[in-house]
């Protein structure tokens, strides 16, 4: 049986893992390669480095810093943020991603998705998504949560898996940071959707909320957080141990 991941996610912004609610409000966290070498060390499946203001702003990723939490954990990578061409994903795994998260570039131009996947392969294309409901339609965000495209989410995730995305994270905007669960109506809605591994990210607050993801949704391949892991109110250990007692499969 497939084991579940757990992912932690590191949101970086001019350098810091920085975390906030619904994506507003960004707060201090810590250095990314400090918290890197502590996932890596605790038992993290594997890690997310979102340069989180790239696209925002309208340049390409800090790859110093990248490059530094590359050299210093030994679980996959997967990088993301102002990835807008084949040549970012190159320079991207030059730093030593494993994989690269596309999301803002893939709405300016979806072929970018089918090139990348051509060059590098399915596994090494992940999309991601930030998803709201809006006027209880689930709508496709761009630009970091800032900007609604118009796009309904389940649509854009089939097209984008049709042209080589070989696994979907969806950060649904709703629960983002309010750690009341995941939203499991927006996941299932996608797990429905795709054959490919779907991941969970915003709103977990406690362990029993992967439990509640990973037993309602068993097509769930992976739950991914940040909060409640920077700030130590949830250790991956703990939860590993917890999610193995529930009969749910995890690297231990």
């Amino acid at each position: 049986m497939i084991t579940k991941r757990i992912i932690p996610c590191l949101d970086v912004r001019d350098g810091r893992v920085v975390k906030g609610v619904n994506f507003e409000g960004l707060a201090d966290v810590s250095s990314p390669v400090e918290l890197g070498q502590y996932y890596s060390r605790c038992g993290a499946d594997e890690l997310v480095f979102y340069d989180i203001t790239a696209s925002a702003e309208g340049r390409a990723l800090f790859t110093d810093i990248l490059c530094e939490v590359a050299r210093t954990i030994f679980i996959p990578l997967t990088v993301g943020g102002g990835i807008n061409t084949v040549e970012d994903f190159d320079r991207v795994l030059k730093c030593g991603a494993d994989k690269v998260s596309v999301n803002s570039g893939a709405i300016r131009n979806p072929d970018l998705i089918y090139e990348a996947a051509k060059k590098y392969g399915d596994q090494c294309v992940v999309l991601s998504a930030d998803i709201k409901r809006v006027d209880g339609v689930f709508r496709v965000f761009a630009k970091g949560g800032r900007e609604n495209t118009g796009m309904e989410a389940i649509e854009w995730i089939k097209k984008c898996v049709s042209m080589g995305a070989g696994e979907v994270v969806v950060n649904s905007i709703d629960t983002d940071g309010v750690k009341n669960g995941f939203d499991l109506e927006m996941l299932a809605a996608v797990c429905d959707a795709v054959q490919v591994p779907v991941i969970a990210s915003g709103g977990a607050g406690c362990m029993e909320d992967f439990t509640t993801l990973f037993k309602t949704l068993p097509k769930v391949d992976a739950g991914l957080a940040a909060s409640i892991f920077h700030f130590g109110e949830v250790a991956i250990p703990d939860l590993k141990k917890k999610l193995a007692g529930e009969n749910i499969p995890v690297r231990l």
